[in-house]
């Protein structure tokens, strides 16, 4: 008669301890929360891409060595796209289900970012371009799963108008000026073209449009009419290799460097080091920062992670200008997560549908990012479900012939050219896609 109730302990006691053994291993999986890394370490763009991924994967090591986002571990895994679009889609379908689930994809590549942004609303997965992709994209009444945070091209192309104003004493100074834009062929280049047509109707100077082939090495009937031409100025819309080839060949052609400006992905280290002297008073606008070898968060990684043996590369490139574009990057990725946690549960792991309201909900004050390790480094930041750039803020650098220095106070965009511009393009882009704007009740969702 005893014989029932023994088994039956002994079935709950196996229950229990099965359930003891899966629990922890079920716990920790969803403790993890998982950053697909989009990188391209090898290639004509690896001199750029390999700090960026570097202070990229740094920033994810340093979150895990606090502690994690409110104790959530993060995970990462990186896929080689060699800047490649078709690449750059197979990593994203490889990696979007791994691990539970991509909470994030950051495409460091406006050509990847066109072609995944009608992948990530079925996948519900959204996508950060930090300095780069659809300039319209800050539209969230239309791409909702889109977040071009701190900055877009056109937000770039327009205070480099206002850089240019300033040098030349006022706007009415630019008519009948010649302004060259040198580009990359691709969907990154273009999207320079808009503002700065916008701005040329608007002050009278005269653009020409001057188109470099991938990867930019070919530039001798570029540099052939810039001679012929003489602009007054010289816009650089380069990326990797591009970029130094333009200061080489300016320099052969004798074009003055301090006539020259850069996007923020052509006003770095790997850009000017090989011209030395040759590049110097060569200006960019950048995305908020520069080089930061002094700043919290360089000395928090330098004493977490480096001094370690953890860095994720040399330790002498901690601080350079990609290095930090990474770590803005990873940094907003994150941020968004914890935002996340504040709606749907602290400690929790978010799915990517969670995070798209964290990015849309940011709100990053100057004393977070101070408190973050980016004082001085970077301004505030706040997105919202029409807005989801949430800030505009550059600033020029200039290549003294050893390092990149300050050259000029902060700049904004100016809303009254770009705003009417973004909408135009997003409603353009909806009707093309046969899409509705969001409704009120949507943005709270």
């Amino acid at each position: 008669m005893k014989l029932r109730p023994m088994i039956l302990a002994a079935a709950m006691a196996a229950a229990t301890l099965s359930s003891a053994l899966v629990a922890p291993a079920a716990h920790a999986q969803a403790k993890e929360q998982f950053f697909p890394a989009l990188v391209y370490r090898t290639g004509a763009y690896a001199p750029n891409g390999v700090p960026f991924a570097n202070g990229f994967i740094d920033y994810l090591k340093l979150v895990n060595a606090r502690g994690g986002i409110n104790g959530v571990k993060v995970i990462w895994e990186e896929c080689e796209t060699g800047y490649a679009t078709d690449r750059g889609v197979e990593c994203y379908e490889r990696l979007k289900g791994k691990n539970g689930g991509a909470t994030v994809f950051q495409p460091l590549s406006t050509g990847i970012t066109f072609a995944l942004t009608e992948k990530a609303p079925v996948d519900k997965i959204p996508l950060l371009t930090p300095g780069l992709g659809r300039s319209e994209s800050q539209d969230g009444g239309v791409f909702k799963w889109n977040f071009p945070l701190a900055g877009t091209y056109w937000v770039a192309a327009d205070t480099i108008i206002q850089d240019i104003i300033k040098k030349e004493g006022g706007a009415a100074k630019l008519k009948g000026k010649k302004i060259a834009l040198m580009y990359h062929d691709s969907p990154f280049g273009k999207e320079a073209i808009p503002p700065l047509q916008e701005r040329a109707a608007m002050h009278g100077f005269q653009l020409t449009l001057l188109p470099v082939p991938h990867p930019g090495v070919e530039q001798k009937s570029t540099w052939l009419q810039i001679r012929r031409d003489r602009p007054d100025y010289v816009l650089n819309w380069g990326w990797g290799v591009m970029n130094s080839t333009a200061l080489k060949e300016a320099q052969a052609t004798g074009y003055p460097r301090e006539k020259m400006y850069g996007v923020w992905w052509a006003g770095a280290e790997p850009d000017v080091k090989d011209v030395g002297a040759g590049a110097k008073g060569y200006n960019a606008i950048m995305l908020q920062h520069g080089a930061e070898k002094n700043s919290d968060i360089v000395k928090e990684i330098l004493t977490k992670l480096h001094d370690k043996g953890q860095g994720t590369g040399p330790r002498d490139e901690v601080g350079d200008v990609l290095y930090m574009r990474g770590l803005q990057a990873s940094m907003y990725g994150v941020e968004g997560v914890r935002a996340a946690q504040e709606r749907f549960g602290k400690g929790k792991v978010m799915t990517g549908e969670q995070a798209r309201w964290g990015y849309e909900n940011l709100n990053l004050t100057q004393a977070k990012l101070d408190a973050l390790g980016f004082k001085g480094v970077l301004r505030p930041l706040s997105t919202s479900c029409m807005d989801h750039m949430g800030a505009a803020w550059t600033r020029v650098h200039t290549w003294d012939g050893s390092k990149f220095v300050w050259t000029s106070d902060w700049y904004q965009a100016d809303e009254s050219i770009l705003k009417p511009m973004v909408k135009a393009a997003a409603d353009k882009y909806a009707a093309e896609k046969k899409m509705t704007r969001r409704t009120p009740a949507d943005c709270q969702s």
